[in-house]
């Protein structure tokens, strides 16, 4: 086992990563109008009324008829109500955000026994080699009601609790390339004792084993 880094195949290929970037895009741009919106129509009312000129205090114009007073002293900001339109946008810029950071910054890399997946927000690292794992599986939607599930191996280490979920799928792949599984079933079984708790995930580096010796799934 070498300490070698492989970057494992998983993420959102070019044309789901463009698409999703666009969508991305979309969504903080809409939500950042709505949060705008308010500040730019207070600017453009000020504009037209004139809200904000130098006026007179009130003890000089206080014996002024209404209609002569001047504009300053006019109600003329936004209401408070459409100020708070502007909160209405923030959970598309936040979704937007998060949508980018997550297609863009999803990766999974292995680093001798040690794995790591990145997410939107954060970095997860798991020794395969000490940890708990197991087979499982991530449903993801694809188009209408269809929905896929992708097999995935679940890390957890027995000390911290930190977990990790690799999935044994890319986008747009029908599994990992044999390489890749052949990294992670060895990463599971170096220096691990194949008897007790530990025989499960002996089997389960098994099974990867089998899905890369037979990619096409015959």
């Amino acid at each position: 086992m070498t300490n070698e880094r492989i970057t494992l195949s998983v993420g959102a290929g070019p044309g789901q990563r463009a698409f999703a970037v666009v969508g991305g895009v979309v969504f903080t741009a809409f939500g950042a109008v709505f949060v705008l919106l308010p500040m730019i129509a207070d600017r453009l009312l000020a504009r037209l009324t004139g809200y904000g000129d130098p006026f007179p205090s009130y003890e000089e114009a206080r014996d002024l008829p209404p209609g002569m007073l001047p504009s300053g002293l006019h109600d003329t900001a936004v209401p408070e109500p459409f100020r708070l339109v502007g909160l209405c946008g923030l959970p598309f810029v936040l979704l937007g955000l998060y949508l980018l950071l997550r297609v863009l910054r999803t990766a999974a890399w292995l680093e001798g026994t040690r794995a790591s997946v990145r997410g939107a927000l954060g970095t997860r690292t798991v020794d395969l080699a000490t940890a708990e794992v197991q087979g499982g599986a991530v449903a993801y939607r694809a188009g209408g009601d269809a929905v896929v599930r992708v097999p995935t191996v679940v890390a957890r280490d027995r000390d911290t609790g930190r977990q990790v979920t690799i999935p044994l799928q890319g986008m747009g792949l029908a599994a990992l390339p044999p390489y890749e599984l052949r990294a992670l079933a060895d990463a599971m079984t170096t220096g691990r004792p194949n008897s007790g708790r530990d025989a499960d995930a002996h089997a389960l580096a098994g099974r990867l084993r089998i899905m890369a010796d037979d990619p096409l799934g015959r």
